[in-house]
């Protein structure tokens, strides 16, 4: 899913980017990678967000929040191992939701990756 910046009225879809936002592990990945690119082994000991997560949790989470859009893979790279290394931002700079008569919206700014 591609996110634009806006309004996302669409209950099918806002609850479920809402529902991986409440998750302190979503929301901690998300603030890791606004401003700049990370791996895995970055955003589990980032200091800027006071994240110390296990490796195993941080790779599933990241799985859900690209299948909803909420982070992006920037930059593939490759190590000399020959593994790729995958660097993953944040697709969002800010966001917000309001509960009124017709449901659940969400507004949101884009993330411009241009750091």
């Amino acid at each position: 899913m591609k996110l634009a910046d806006g309004a996302l009225d669409d209950q099918l879809v806002a609850l479920p980017i809402l529902r991986e936002l409440l998750d302190g592990t979503a929301y901690r990945i998300i603030l890791s990678t606004i401003d700049i690119a990370k791996t895995v082994s970055q955003i589990c000991r980032d200091g800027n967000t006071s994240n110390n997560l296990p490796q195993s949790s941080t790779y599933k989470k990241i799985k859900k929040l690209l299948k909803v859009g909420l982070i992006s893979i920037e930059k593939i790279h490759i190590n000399h191992r020959d593994k790729r290394v995958l660097f993953y931002r944040s697709s969002i700079k800010s966001l917000e939701f309001y509960l009124h008569q017709n449901g659940l919206s969400l507004q949101f700014n884009k993330n411009d990756f241009r750091g």
